[in-house]
């Protein structure tokens, strides 16, 4: 290398991982070039509130090169990565190649249906902008079809909303969806009552929220039940297709009429895990995911880390770290505080992540929250769920905007992002 040149870091993946990495690199000697086929850093964790018509997409996205305007060592490319050759350090783009000294991959996860892709057009899953629009508008357009029948000619299942998946996105989507039907339906529909609305939540394990202390989950379907969700435990998905889901309890299989049908019951990492594996010998879980060293590093190759959804990491608890965003933010600021050792000639130690609790909504005003070991419900965990989810936006714009908007709905009932977009207007 050069005297004069810097080693350049190539991070795949604007999410939290990739963005918490570039922005602890800024006072480092490097340049950093981050890579996404978005321009965006999108809030995940609050996607489910645009697919419900509670936030609209640009209250929760941050465009990167705002993001990164004042950091002078970060480059921003839009390109999509396809293969990395490991041997000569380059990364493989749709647009070319760029070589690296140092690789961090954050591509994430995507949706997982176990073996029945065929559901995934049936069932959309909640990743992407794309996503969350989509099943926003399969949910109004559920209603707006209601609308124009008479309860006695309705389709059947038209007003029926199967969620899939009990983890916290299952949970938060099924809250989210009885809260349309107790806060809006009463005042801007004439020919809809609560009564004509079923919405079932579906896990396969015994409870919901399996990560979360039993006591929380109990209280979180207690929260749901009052809501007008029903909770099936126990319960595995059989078969989907337009006109409703199978659902088999032991050795029973009932068939229930759907039109609207919501996936939140896994994922899987991203096509970037299999070209690692084939690069570097580097082994997968069954998700996908990748096995890392203790500094989260690949195995002979310490100059590519994997971090965020992408990365399994055994060595705290012997089992992998939940695919969360906090996850990600501390491994992505784990990696730039280890490069800057190395540069500066100094010992590094093993990642360790700090686990500061878990936080489920559950609908308007309830919540449930694990914080350390403390155990709130209620109007108090909603409370403490949206401060630490509006701290974490990236953009004070976008806390400023969101803030509004919650403020808005919790005091007037009124989701303000409903709008039916797409081509087809009818179901």
């Amino acid at each position: 290398m050069p005297v004069n040149q810097r080693p350049q870091v190539v991070i795949l993946g604007g999410g939290f991982g990739g963005l918490y990495a570039v922005q602890s690199l800024k006072y480092v000697p490097v340049d950093v070039i981050l890579i996404d086929r978005r321009n965006f850093h999108l809030f995940q964790p609050l996607l489910y509130q645009v697919a419900t018509g509670w936030l609209s997409p640009a209250n929760i996205a941050s465009t990167l090169r705002i993001v990164l305007r004042a950091q002078k060592n970060a480059r921003i490319l839009l390109a999509e990565a396809t293969d990395i050759d490991v041997n000569n350090r380059h990364v493989i783009l749709n647009i070319g190649k760029i070589p690296y000294d140092t690789l961090i991959v954050a591509t994430g996860s995507r949706h997982h249906y176990f073996g029945n892709d065929q559901w995934e057009s049936l069932a959309p899953g909640l990743k992407t902008i794309e996503d969350a629009i989509e099943i926003r508008r399969r949910i109004f357009l559920s209603f707006e079809a209601a609308e124009r029948e008479v309860s006695a000619q309705r389709s059947p299942g038209q007003l029926t909303f199967i969620i899939i998946g009990g983890g916290p996105t299952g949970v938060e989507l099924a809250g989210a969806v009885a809260d349309i039907v107790n806060d809006t339906l009463t005042n801007d529909f004439r020919r809809i009552n609560q009564s004509d609305v079923q919405i079932l939540l579906v896990e396969a394990a015994d409870r919901i929220l399996t990560t979360y202390p039993v006591e929380l989950a109990k209280k979180a379907e207690s929260f749901l039940n009052q809501a007008g969700v029903s909770v099936k435990g126990s319960s595995t998905v059989t078969a989907i297709d337009e006109s409703g889901v199978s659902i088999k309890y032991g050795e029973v299989i009932e068939r229930i009429p759907c039109r609207t049908v919501l996936w939140a019951a896994g994922v899987c990492a991203s096509f970037l895990g299999t070209v690692l594996t084939r690069q570097t010998g580097a082994k997968l879980d069954r998700s996908g995911r990748l096995l890392v060293e203790p500094d989260l590093s690949l195995r002979g190759h310490p100059e590519i880390f994997v971090i965020g959804d992408l990365a399994n990491y055994l060595h705290q608890t012997g089992h992998p770290l939940p695919g969360i965003a906090p996850v990600a933010m501390q491994q992505g600021r784990y990696v730039a505080r280890l490069l800057s050792r190395r540069i500066a000639g100094k010992t590094t130690i093993p990642f360790h992540y700090k686990d500061r609790g878990n936080m489920a909504i559950v609908g308007r005003g309830t919540a449930v929250a694990d914080l350390r070991g403390i155990h709130i419900t209620g109007f108090w965990a909603w409370l403490a769920w949206l401060f630490v989810h509006l701290i974490n936006l990236v953009v004070f714009e976008n806390r400023v905007l969101v803030l509004i908007q919650w403020g808005w709905y919790y005091f007037r009932r009124d989701r303000a992002a409903r709008l039916i977009t797409g081509d087809r207007y009818t179901r």
